[in-house]
């Protein structure tokens, strides 16, 4: 017996006009007919990466925000340890 599960996704799409420089543009066309992609799909893929590595610089820089912040503390707290590593 033989259970078949179907599931299908819904995505929604909002249309928007896009306007690219020519050069851009001539690039994106001869990439897409040497890997036969629909060129929706692929400004849909460069967005999507793109958003990955903007959402990742973001991280660092909270991060980087963060660490200033708790940057004394973490001296005082290595001094500590230091002063017990030491038996002072």
């Amino acid at each position: 017996m033989y259970i078949y599960l179907y599931y299908q996704f819904v995505y929604t799409m909002k249309a928007i006009l896009l306007k690219l420089d020519d050069e851009i543009f001539q690039e994106t066309e001869r990439i897409l007919s040497t890997y036969k992609k629909v060129r929706n799909t692929y400004i849909n893929e460069a967005i999507h990466s793109y958003n990955l590595i903007q959402k990742r610089k973001q991280i660092e820089q909270d991060i980087a925000i963060e660490s200033k912040l708790v940057r004394s503390d973490s001296m005082k707290i290595l001094k500590e340890f230091e002063k017990i590593e030491n038996g002072v």
